[in-house]
């Protein structure tokens, strides 16, 4: 439960255990529930990490990459694969890690018994680094974007995994997902009436089932700046992409209303989880990034607004219209340009850091 849920209960038991001299003074005592309520709140903000995508041939030594890391008081990481010396140089720091479970491993580990998925985490995983820095396997990356192929061997794959990480004692600590990109939504305009494509329900369904019985997160890919490049600026004006809509450009969707396509994104998510019956499960923002250079719009001044409005909202919990208060985890991309990327020239130019560790502008990731 958010610390913003528990204020009410809170302040009311805090109130009547108060002594008598201090209920005298209400002026006082509401200061000081106001100031603990802050307090707590900024406490337990939700978690913001980087995404540390490696498609690149000039990268610094990762030593140097877990030191630029801690100086920036960046705590949470997604790595894309589990190379082993890129694990074992995160082995000790207190880093958490995301890692993630290339696709093409999916076939194997669907259709071998769970010993074997025991197996193969503990030599690619395990081996290399201690569980208790691990929070997440993500299972996989937009599978049902990028091969279709793979789509039917996911959901065995996360319950191979699963059983695995009982077996070994980790499945509390351990959550296992699968980011997924925002398309696997059929319609997400407006919010409320979004709903999963239905070629995608035969998985969908039961991945959903499975975050809900163990109480692990939606994982999605949101790329605002997709949105606003793919459609007509009457459209998605790139006010709207940014955070920046004057009240009088907001979009209205029955009693709720988006300033911005991230909210707008994630709350489509949420109502279409809602709508098969899966309202509980939790929203993790798995990747989301502006490119500095390469396309429109593509700037250091719109990727300082876009990313610092961002980590501005997960460090306040804002939530979104129809899950105020929720804060929503993020992984910000990308710690470092990648020149090995292919496709479009922005796809290369997404660097929150410079190759020097110096950032290429302002953000505080606190």
């Amino acid at each position: 439960m958010m610390a913003t849920s528990l204020f009410p209960h809170t302040i009311l038991e805090l109130k009547n255990n108060m002594p008598k001299s201090q209920v005298l003074f209400p002026q006082l005592s509401l200061l000081f529930l106001i100031e603990l309520a802050l307090l707590i709140s900024y406490a337990v903000c939700a978690p913001i990490g980087i995404c540390y995508g490696r498609v690149a041939n000039n990268l610094p030594p990762t030593n140097d990459v877990v030191k630029l890391l801690q100086s920036n008081g960046i705590s949470n990481i997604r790595l894309f694969n589990t190379d082993s010396a890129l694990l074992r140089s995160f082995s000790g720091t207190g880093i958490k890690l995301m890692i993630g479970v290339p696709n093409e491993i999916l076939p194997f580990l669907a259709t071998s018994p769970p010993s074997a998925a025991i197996d193969w985490l503990r030599f690619n995983i395990f081996d290399h680094i201690s569980a208790d820095q691990i929070r997440y396997i993500a299972v996989g990356n937009e599978v049902f974007l990028k091969d279709s192929f793979y789509a039917p061997h996911l959901v065995p794959t996360i319950l191979n995994l699963h059983i695995a990480l009982q077996t070994l004692g980790l499945a509390d600590s351990i959550k296992l997902s699968s980011p997924q990109a925002a398309s696997v939504l059929s319609t997400s305009y407006p919010p409320s009436s979004a709903s999963f494509d239905p070629s995608l329900r035969f998985a969908m369904i039961p991945l959903l089932q499975f975050l809900t019985e163990t109480g692990s997160p939606f994982m999605v890919n949101l790329y605002p700046y997709f949105s606003y490049i793919n459609s007509k600026p009457e459209e998605v004006s790139l006010d709207y992409a940014l955070f920046r809509s004057e009240p009088d450009r907001t979009v209205r969707d029955g009693a709720f209303e988006y300033s911005n396509v991230y909210d707008a994104s994630i709350d489509a998510l949420v109502y279409a989880m809602e709508k098969e019956g899966f309202g509980g499960v939790t929203v993790a923002v798995t990747e989301t990034g502006w490119p500095k250079s390469g396309g429109e719009a593509a700037n250091v001044e719109n990727a300082a607004v876009f990313n610092g409005n961002v980590v501005a909202r997960a460090v306040r919990n804002a939530g979104t219209p129809r899950r105020p208060g929720v804060g929503v985890e993020v992984y910000l991309f990308d710690l470092f340009d990648e020149n090995g990327k292919v496709g479009e020239e922005f796809e290369k130019h997404f660097g929150i850091f410079g190759l020097d560790g110096v950032k290429a502008y302002g953000l505080d990731f606190n």
